[in-house]
């Protein structure tokens, strides 16, 4: 396919145009400030060296004030004269500076950790998505916090913490998926340092690739997206990886039941900083023995199997000089599953009619299977400060997803007078993989306005499935060989998005942030575009009350072809095509936010959503794997779900956390022409659940003992069960068993019991001459509630009637499961 085409070419600089000049009116504002220099700088923990996001500056004199951005660059300009600015920091002593504004000023501010580091959890972006700031339905959970939350098997997990959260409801019990909004699970945009992951679970969705040890920052968008992000319909959870401690050498080593994982970072030189971790699970080592012994038991001396992951993060910074900054970030992650057996030889005697002495035939087999998937993502990104109001973020980035199998068998009959050789191969991958570059620009012309623009392109490469299967066969007669690929050739598209958003002050109690978002998709001949205004509006009622109102228009380009619960290596990424078209969304929602005495921070939201061109499964269809002709499997509807979020957050002091209750429904309903399901009627959505309620809190007791504890309650998933069943018309004149057929009254026409556990973590800290050692000992479903992963019809024998009789049988994995770890922070 030719890559652009006039079209795209005239679509493209005539949006350019439109937000060039929305930047440049907004820019213009600034004729009306005389006399005005601009203070700047880069805020960083004192001790580390580490930039600080959403840190708040603040002007006592004219009330003005800015927060810095995600590199932790701050500009704030103000007229000549006396200057009182303070900047401060959750969990940091505030830092004043008081000096005479007489022309443009560069301040480096370096704030210390403050008496209560260790008994507050830091939240950055407070003035984004707090009481003053714009942004609703965001919120950050800090890695600290993360990290005291009780995890299954004693791993913790980012994506886990996430679902804890109003709005957002996880998918089986135990699995690392995620819904949100009543979205599906691939309408989420997950950022690692601003760049795509597309698959994040390990171990079918049990646990997430993210190492807590290696990040900064987590922040979790379901609404009121700013014009900055795009691409998926539902949520945006932006992570941000350490760069490395300008200090000093830091880190931990931690070992766990079934993984052991690592952190260490520190300068290279006085402008070099580096981070490095690392995880891997050892079940595959743990289970040897046992594997071995049950190989010898069945006669299969040399047998082995195993399943394993690994996850390997790193990232660079480099200081060109006082406007530059170089960051290279990595991050490789695989699971791996495999089996062999080594060759085994053995005798057998084989008589026959012709041959009644018989032959001794010596047999040898071997095989062997290696199945491997995971990501690759990697990043150059260069800051430069053009001035002290203009701060530019270029970046290039390469991310791939892939999978692939193989397996091999042999086995030889060695007689006297000839071999017989049989060998069977089979070989799976597919995946995707994307070449980026996006440049994104803060401007800050004055107090009033905070501006940002960008541009990114995409190089999309799809490589939906190549199987190959392979058998050779000698001496074997009357046996035709099986030899044939079947492939489904790479598709290329190009995806190119432009944006500009201004956080603008109308008045003292009226702040907006208002974007638009223009995003095109090349693929195939076809092309599509959106154009996406953005809205966010709040008001101030005092200095700890607001109310806030968003509005957000969304499209998605690519699908996720699953038919598991669970995430499978095989589920595949596909884009749009001439007859699937990209899926759109519009989401309002409006919420009142109150700050309790500086201490705790209660928030209300309701949301209304509507889901257009979004695809299931028809009746009876399914996908393994191959996406040859798999638009005929699928039908394209239309969805929306609505709900009201509570959540009261407490995030200093010794007791932190948080507790939140979800209202929700949310329903699809596919009734076009051809394309119908459930006979055109709506239906809920496999995660549509009533209620969410999540307690979430952590208590520091004592510089040795601390606990944490999570209490979850939710209303069972949707499932579709035949609860009846029926003989079918057949010919009166035949006779015998016939099979009956299940009847389905509707899609997801039952609801699963409800679901609630218990999970409690204690910590057991010690310090030592070069660091603290720190014992977890946890309990995932504490009180052993045996909930249900799945629930299915069976037959049973009537213990009165002795008759067969249809019953619902309930099957859960996850009993009461302990864990523990030792960790030792240097």
């Amino acid at each position: 396919m030719r890559p652009f085409n006039n079209r795209f070419i005239q679509e493209n600089l005539y949006m350019s145009k439109k937000i060039c000049t929305f930047i440049l009116w907004s820019a213009l504002t600034t004729a009306i400030y005389a006399e005005t220099y601009t203070i700047s700088g880069i805020i960083t923990d004192a001790e580390s060296g580490e930039t600080l996001i959403g840190a708040s500056v603040f002007e006592h004199n004219t009330k003005k004030g800015t927060a810095s951005n995600a590199y932790g660059f701050y500009s704030l300009t103000l007229s000549v004269g006396d200057v009182a600015l303070t900047c401060s920091y959750v969990g940091y002593t505030a830092e004043e500076k008081k000096f005479f504004l007489s022309k443009d000023t560069v301040i480096n501010i370096a704030l210390k950790g403050g008496m209560m580091l260790g008994e507050v959890t830091v939240v950055a972006h407070q003035s984004a998505i707090g009481v003053k700031g714009t942004q609703m339905s965001a919120i950050e959970v800090p890695i600290e916090q993360i990290k005291n939350i009780p995890a299954i098997l004693g791993e913790v997990d980012v994506i886990k913490a996430l679902q804890l959260l109003p709005g957002v409801q996880s998918g089986t019990e135990g699995s690392a998926g995620f819904y949100v909004r009543g979205g599906g699970p691939d309408e989420n945009l997950i950022l690692l340092d601003e760049i795509p992951v597309y698959n994040v679970n390990h171990a079918l969705g049990f646990f997430s690739v993210f190492n807590a040890d290696a990040l900064k920052s987590v922040t979790l968008y379901k609404g009121g997206f700013p014009a900055r992000f795009g691409e998926r319909l539902s949520s945006v959870i932006d992570i941000r990886m350490k760069d490395g401690d300008q200090s000093g050498y830091h880190g931990n080593v931690s070992i766990g039941l079934i993984a052991s994982k690592f952190n260490i970072e520190g300068p290279v030189n006085d402008k070099t900083t580096f981070s490095l971790s690392g995880r891997r699970t050892y079940i595959d080592v743990l289970t040897q023995p046992l594997i071995k012994w049950q190989a010898n038991q069945a006669g299969q001396d040399g047998a082995t199997a195993g399943y394993y992951f690994y996850d390997l993060n790193a990232k660079m910074s480099h200081k060109l000089s006082d406007r530059d900054r170089l960051y290279l970030s990595f991050y490789l992650g695989d699971d791996g599953v495999y089996a062999g057996m080594k060759e085994r030889e053995y005798t057998e005697d084989i008589y026959s009619g012709y041959d009644p002495k018989g032959e001794t035939v010596t047999f040898k087999e071997y095989m062997k299977m290696n199945w491997k998937w995971g990501n690759l993502i990697t990043a150059l990104r260069w800051n430069h400060i053009i001035n002290n109001k203009l701060f530019m973020n270029a970046t290039a980035a390469f991310t791939r997803y892939r999978f692939y199998m193989d397996m091999t068998a042999e086995s030889r009959e060695i007689y006297s007078q000839r071999t017989d050789i049989y060998k069977a191969t089979v070989g799976y991958n597919s995946g995707i993989n994307d070449m980026m570059f996006k440049t994104d620009f803060d401007f800050k012309p004055n107090p009033n306005h905070e501006i940002r623009f960008g541009m990114n392109y995409n190089f999309h490469t799809f490589r939906p499935d190549v199987i190959a299967v392979k058998e050779e066969i000698t001496n074997i007669n009357d046996y035709e060989p099986i030899d044939f690929t079947t492939h489904n050739d790479p598709i290329y598209a190009h995806e190119t998005s432009l944006y500009a958003e201004d956080d603008m002050a109308v008045s003292d109690m009226l702040r907006l942030n208002a974007g638009l978002r223009y995003s095109t998709f090349g693929v195939q001949k076809r092309f599509y575009n959106s154009l996406q205004p953005r809205l966010s509006a709040r008001a101030l009622l005092s200095e700890n009350v607001s109310v806030k109102a968003g509005y957000s228009f969304m499209s998605q380009y690519i699908h996720l072809l699953s038919n598991s619960s669970i995430s499978l290596p095989t589920d595949l990424w596909v884009p749009v095509t001439k007859r699937i078209e990209p899926m759109n969304t519009h989401q309002a929602a409006v919420g009142g936010f109150y700050k309790w005495n500086n201490l705790i921070d209660f928030s209300a939201e309701m949301y209304y959503k509507t889901m257009d061109n979004i695809i299931e499964y028809k009746d009876g269809a399914s996908f393994f794997g191959i996406s040859t002709g798999w638009e005929d499997k699928v039908n394209m509807g239309r969805g929306w779900s609505y709900g009201l979020e509570l959540l009261a957050q407490k995030s200093t002091g010794k007791t932190t956390g948080w507790v939140g209750y979800t209202w929700s429904k949310s329903e699809r309903q596919f009734n076009r022409k051809g394309q119908e399901i459930n006979f055109g009627r709506p239906f809920p959505a496999k995660y549509d659940r009533r209620h969410d309620f999540n307690i979430t809190l952590s208590h520091k007791f004592s510089d040795r003992f601390d606990i944490g504890a999570t209490w979850i309650f939710s209303t069972g998933n949707t499932g579709s069960l035949a609860l009846q069943e029926y003989y079918p018309v057949t010919d009166p004149h035949m006779t015998g068993y016939v099979n009956t057929v299940p009847y389905y009254e509707s899609r997801n026409n039952y609801r699963m019991p409800d679901y609630h556990r218990l999970d409690l973590g204690f910590n057991f800290h010690k310090k030592k001459k070069h660091g603290t050692r720190t014992w977890n000992i946890g309990f995932y479903n504490a009180y052993n509630r045996l909930n249900p992963f799945f629930v299915d019809t069976a037959t049973e024998r009537d213990s009165k009637t002795g008759k067969d009789k249809k019953v619902l049988k309930q099957i859960s994995i996850f009993p009461i499961i302990p864990s523990f770890s030792y960790s030792y922070k240097f």
